[in-house]
């Protein structure tokens, strides 16, 4: 099965470019175009990406996501979520890396087999980086206003977070 894994991505190449060559497609050409058009995407969603990835450093660098976990801090123990994950739940919808890097420093004071190390799991595979994902895909088409796509999106993530507390405690009840 490791062999498989090996051959198919080459495999995948090789069959687009037989269907392309008996299509008679310029093949080399279309790659070329595409590449282009791929870069032109790319440059159209930097300055968005930038701003991003500007304002997520700020936010951490400033403290301003420890203060504001600080005062969600009650609320969650009220309501029986982790708050050590409180930090990872507002940085979760602005930054995948970011994010990533805070749940792999989380881990080491919340073992993934603890309640709150279960929960950073299923919160990181459930939420989206909304932000990201609008700032790129929205600038990649050009779109500027996008209307109730972040409050919907932010909803899923509010949905995420609740839920993945709740789906930890439902399938691994804690002991006693």
């Amino acid at each position: 099965m490791d062999k498989l894994g090996g051959w198919l991505l080459p495999g995948a190449v090789v069959i687009i470019l037989l269907f392309g060559l008996v299509r008679r497609v310029p093949v080399f050409d279309v790659f070329l175009q595409g590449a282009k058009e791929g870069l032109s995407s790319s440059l159209s969603i930097l300055p968005a990406l930038i701003g991003l990835m500007m304002g997520v450093t700020m936010l951490e660098a400033s403290g301003a996501l420890d203060m504001v976990s600080a005062f969600l801090r009650p609320a969650a123990e009220q309501l029986g979520f982790p708050p050590e994950v409180l930090p990872l739940a507002l940085l979760r919808p602005f930054s995948g890396s970011g994010s990533t890097a805070l749940a792999a420093s989380l881990f080491e004071s919340c073992p993934p087999d603890s309640f709150a190390g279960r929960v950073i799991s299923v919160l990181m595979g459930s939420s989206e980086t909304t932000f990201y994902a609008v700032a790129v895909y929205f600038g990649a088409v050009g779109v500027k206003k996008s209307r109730w796509t972040i409050p919907a999106a932010l909803t899923g993530d509010i949905t995420a977070l609740a839920a993945s507390a709740a789906a930890v405690l439902l399938w691994f009840p804690p002991a006693g």
